[in-house]
């Protein structure tokens, strides 16, 4: 019985390029580099049976990409469309549980704060949307359009009817400006504030230090040696921190803080020193105001807005505290707390950099552009729901 001669192949100087591109390129799949390699082999006149043994595969797989090379070229290395298996949820019943879960579980009637993907499984059950759906799948359908009902953030309006001048002066005197006109050398911007609540938790049991394999070990029961507050002022050009603990914060603390600051050097002798602060009650409202600058005629302090406290650098300062001083908690007494805040403070200020602050006023305004738009659209789909 005659055996059927091989088909000849023929490649153009483009059609060799890619096919070797895919034979020996690092991040060619495997199945690609076989195929490339049985063209390239079937290219210099050898036998199916040998280009077999050198690609290390069946014959007939030779035969199979030599033939289709032959009729398509390298249409022909690419897989054919496959039916696959039958869905077996329909693309309605997939868009009928993410509708489900971009809704609020108590609009629906469900006892539940937030929506997870085995509770909304349950739902097309009871729903008749589907005899039967895994919460894999509910992942899988939430997954292709980044919808995670199981998460939550928090937000506030904003009810100051002055946030965008407020907040706009303190981010011009972050680019160094005070009312259009450029602050001086000898002018200063100190954000301030107080950390409240700093507890001195002594561990029953001495912390371990972490080894290999094994993270830090810090022991659960604690007696508790009181808590005091750490009032930090940090100036936002030059780095520099001046703190001090308290044993409560409020009006004489917060003073005690500017005095500290005030009478050293260089802001005794500057011409203007930019206090930057939020509306706790220590600092709030035009008598704080009134009585900073009764005290140092050369200070000037500037609220932010009601619910903007993170316009207050020294809130970054703050987070550092917590991150690198803190946590975990483990402090013999409160003594012990103030030297390591005082200690960390030097050790701050000997290699900080200011803050890299990028939020600008062209910032705030966008910002507020995309808020307006947000409480529009609210309010709109608020009175759509009544009159419907």
């Amino acid at each position: 019985m005659p055996v059927a001669a091989a088909r000849p192949i023929v490649l153009t100087a483009a059609e060799r390029h890619r096919l070797k591109k895919a034979a020996y390129g690092h991040r060619s799949e495997y199945r690609d580099r076989v195929r490339a390699r049985i063209v390239l082999l079937a290219a210099r006149s050898r036998s199916n049976a040998r280009i077999a043994v050198e690609a290390g595969v069946h014959v007939d797989t030779v035969r199979t990409w030599r033939g289709r090379f032959a009729d398509l070229g390298l249409r022909g290395l690419l897989d054919r469309q496959r039916t696959g298996r039958p869905p077996v949820f329909t693309p309605l019943q997939a868009a009928q549980v993410k509708a489900l879960a971009c809704q609020l579980p108590a609009e629906t009637g469900a006892p539940l704060s937030r929506w997870s993907c085995p509770e909304l499984a349950r739902e097309p059950m009871s729903r008749g949307i589907a005899a039967s759906v895994s919460a894999s799948t509910v992942r899988r359908w939430l997954d292709q359009d980044a919808i995670k009902p199981w998460q939550h953030r928090s937000w506030v309006f904003i009810t100051d009817p002055d946030f965008r001048s407020k907040a706009a002066r303190v981010l011009d005197l972050y680019a160094r400006s005070w009312d259009g006109e450029p602050l001086g050398a000898d002018e200063y911007v100190i954000s301030a504030d107080e950390k409240t609540s700093i507890q001195a938790r002594c561990r029953c049991h001495p912390t371990l230090a972490p080894g290999q394999a094994r993270a830090m070990r810090v022991n659960h029961t604690y007696g508790r040696g009181g808590a005091l507050a750490y009032l930090a002022a940090y100036d936002v050009h030059r780095a520099k921190v001046s703190g001090r603990t308290e044993p409560r914060s409020g009006i004489d603390p917060f003073m005690n803080l500017v005095a500290q600051v005030m009478n050293q050097e260089p802001y005794a002798s500057a011409k203007r020193v930019f206090w930057i602060v939020d509306n706790g009650s220590s600092h709030r409202g035009q008598k704080a105001a009134a009585r900073l600058s009764a005290s140092y005629p050369n200070a000037v302090k500037v609220h932010t807005p009601v619910h903007a406290s993170w316009l207050n650098q020294v809130e970054i300062y703050f987070s550092v505290v917590q991150r690198k001083v803190v946590s975990p908690n483990d402090f013999t007494d409160l003594a012990q707390v103030g030297d390591r805040l005082g200690a960390f403070e030097d050790r701050y200020n000997a290699t900080a950099q200011p803050f890299q602050w990028r939020f600008t006023t062209s910032d705030l305004d966008g910002l507020l552009a995309r808020l307006d738009r947000h409480t529009a659209d609210h309010q709109e789909e608020s009175s759509t729901a009544l009159t419907a």
